[in-house]
C-alpha cells in the first residue's frame, strides 16, 4: 500500500502461518492431527536452505506449521535445545516484505539478515529481542488456496 505522499504504509493482510519447532515430526503430527482434524499435512515440504521438514496444515486461510530441523545446528534445532518444543515463528502476511522491511528498519525494528525467497515470495524475520521473545516473520505470500 502507498501513501499520498509515496511511501509505503505497513499493512498486515493476516496472520500467515504459525510455526511450531518439534524434536520428531512424525510423533508430533501424531498428536496434532486428530486435533487439527487432519489424516496428513496439506502441504509437506523440505526446505534444504532453513534446513527444515515442514508439514503444513491450513486452518481457514492461517497455515499452521510442525517443523522439525535436519541439522543438529540449524535454527529449530537451536531453538528446541535453548527453549524446548513449542512456538517459535508467528508470520505476518504483508504486501510488500522489502518495503515493510524498509519502512520497519527507520523505526528501529532490527532483522535477521535480508529478505529470504520462498516459492515466489520473499520473507524477512524481525528480531525476538524487539517482539517479547517472538521471532516474528514478515512474509508477501499471495496466497491462492490450498497448496498442494
Amino acid at each position: 500500500m502507498t501513501s499520498f505522499a509515496g511511501r509505503y504504509e505497513l499493512k498486515i493482510n493476516k496472520i500467515d502461518h504459525i510455526c511450531i519447532a518439534v524434536k520428531n515430526l512424525e510423533q508430533a503430527r501424531k498428536a496434532w492431527e486428530p486435533v487439527l482434524g487432519k489424516t496428513e499435512p496439506d502441504d509437506a515440504y523440505i526446505d534444504e536452505l532453513e534446513k527444515i521438514k515442514v508439514a503444513r496444515y491450513w486452518i481457514g486461510e492461517v497455515g499452521f506449521e510442525l517443523m522439525e530441523s535436519l541439522t543438529p545446528e540449524g535454527d529449530v534445532a537451536t531453538f528446541i535445545e535453548k527453549k524446548g518444543e513449542g512456538v517459535m515463528v508467528v508470520s505476518l502476511n504483508v504486501d510488500n516484505t522489502r518495503e515493510a522491511m524498509a519502512e520497519l528498519e527507520e523505526k528501529g525494528y532490527p532483522f535477521i539478515g535480508g529478505a529470504r525467497p520462498f516459492r515466489g515470495c520473499e520473507f524477512s524475520f524481525i528480531h525476538p529481542k524487539k517482539m517479547n521473545g517472538v521471532l516474528l516473520e514478515l512474509i508477501d505470500d499471495k496466497w491462492d488456496g490450498f497448496k498442494k
